[in-house]
């Protein structure tokens, strides 16, 4: 009778053991999964973050076009290229700067300004080939690239929907980013004046 007590308490050992075991894998397994939801749900409201401060940048770029008062007429001042980086002839806070003069100082501050607020950023600013008549466009497009440090493959950083058509040319997200694309529609502030006791507006270097 006492033998056969013994041979069942030895034929329990370890199953305790084992369902601790068990217990943790399976609560290990719980919180990396709340773990890798976290962190996708952290690396989605990331990107929302960076998005909207490239719309912000594009927002400060034609508020900086509705103060030049001829921005219209100095249109081929504001485009650069991917990689590119325009040097200011003037610094227009401490000398007076005509209208093409304060459309590079302008594209060259702003342009620094999206490398500082994105990582590894660029801008790309073209005339869009909206009308037949290449005299009588009155849009910009801007593209700002960056790169979302938390994604690996480099079909998951390219926007489809960055690709525009300039002039000659068509203009893509570059490889490995991501990018935001906007139209920025340029004016021409004009001046009342009056002649003959007639009104007349002046709008300077405008186009027909």
């Amino acid at each position: 009778m006492h033998t056969a007590n013994v041979q069942h308490k030895d034929s329990q050992r370890g199953v305790s053991l084992i369902e601790s075991l068990v217990a943790i894998v399976v609560m290990s397994l719980g919180i990396l999964g709340i773990l890798g939801v976290q962190m996708r749900t952290l690396a989605d409201t990331q990107t929302s973050v960076r998005r909207a401060q490239a719309i912000r940048l594009i927002e400060d770029l034609s508020e900086r076009m509705k103060v030049n008062p001829s921005a219209l007429g100095s249109m081929a001042s504001y485009t650069t290229a991917w990689n590119n980086t325009p040097t200011s002839p003037a610094d227009c806070k401490t000398t007076a700067c005509n209208s093409g003069q304060l459309a590079v100082y302008d594209l060259v501050q702003w342009k620094q300004s999206v490398k500082n607020t994105l990582p590894s950023a660029d801008a790309n600013v073209f005339v869009v080939a909206d009308e037949t008549d290449a005299a009588n466009r009155r849009q910009l497009g801007v593209m700002i690239s960056w790169r979302e440090n938390e994604r690996e493959s480099t079909a998951d950083y390219t926007n489809p929907l960055a690709t525009a058509t300039t002039g000659g040319a068509n203009v893509s997200c570059p490889a490995g980013s991501t990018c935001h694309l906007q139209y920025v529609q340029l004016n021409a502030r004009c001046a009342p004046y009056t002649l003959d006791a007639t009104p007349q507006f002046f709008c300077p270097a405008s186009k027909t």
